[in-house]
């Protein structure tokens, strides 16, 4: 039975890391309930909230990481580099020091209670994104991005302390706020998005190593189907025009926000 729950986490590994790399996403809105649901589901074992969000930290860390090596590799290759390294540094230093509050302060919650917040900022994420963007061009010189650097700081430390609670790195909140508050172009939010939940990430698996209870091989397996999916998906998203990336984020975040709040309710 063991052998079976490893295999069928590497599987979601690889699943939720391939629409992490294509949509720029850390990949936990996507795994969190696929880690709580389909285990039972499927009769091979289980995880409490806390196991799950502790796993998909770890998920995130190496997703995001595949992820923003494969954009780079992209652009040295085929195209204009599309990190914005001013953007990252401004949200990717405060949303670690969120995550590493938001982790270690995780081990104070009931497994509930992380449910609970992972419902809501589902909720928060799909109305963001179901805003009209007036954004930029989809094409742009980095040099010509400009955004509010306050509130680029200041949401992202908010949502970094969240996300570290339930063990996401927090992007499919961040890309919201990049597309219709920071007015950022599609695709640079999406690579971008990427390296500062890697940043997030650092903190948040630091916060999960202090708050303890990490299930070592389900997340080991995870970790590896994430190095192999994630780097698929970033090669998948150039090919792919960007307002159905948007639309996919919007679909796979809604579908799991029901899904959890039907069980929370």
């Amino acid at each position: 039975m063991d052998i079976l729950l490893y295999l069928l986490m590497f599987v979601l590994g690889v699943f939720g890391s391939f629409f992490s790399g294509m949509l720029g996403i850390g990949g936990a809105i996507i795994n969190f309930p696929l880690i709580l649901y389909i285990p039972p589901l499927l009769n091979v074992g289980g995880f409490t909230g806390k196991e799950v969000a502790a796993i998909s930290m770890f998920q995130v860390f190496f997703a995001s990481l595949a992820g923003v090596l494969a954009f780079r590799k992209q652009s040295r290759v085929s195209g204009p580099a599309l990190i914005h390294k001013g953007l990252v540094l401004n949200m990717g230093i405060s949303i670690m020091i969120g995550s590493l509050i938001g982790g270690t302060g995780s081990m104070f919650l009931t497994g509930y209670t992380i449910n609970f917040i992972y419902g809501i900022l589902a909720i928060v994420a799909v109305v963001l994104m179901l805003i009209p963007s007036k954004g930029k061009r989809e094409i742009v010189e980095l040099e010509q991005v400009t955004y509010n650097k306050l509130i680029a700081i200041s949401s992202s430390f908010i949502v970094g302390i969240v996300s570290g609670i339930v063990g996401a790195g927090g992007a499919f909140i961040l890309i919201p706020i990049m597309l219709t508050i920071l007015k950022i172009p599609a695709r640079v939010a999406i690579a971008s998005s990427l390296a500062i939940v890697f940043i997030s990430a650092v903190g948040g698996v630091i916060g999960k190593l202090v708050a303890g209870g990490i299930p070592f091989l389900p997340t080991l397996f995870i970790v590896m189907g994430s190095l192999l999916g994630a780097p698929l998906g970033a090669r998948v998203s150039k090919q792919i025009n960007v307002r159905y990336l948007r639309y996919t984020l919007i679909g796979f975040i809604s579908i799991t926000a029901i899904k959890i709040w039907s069980t929370i309710i």
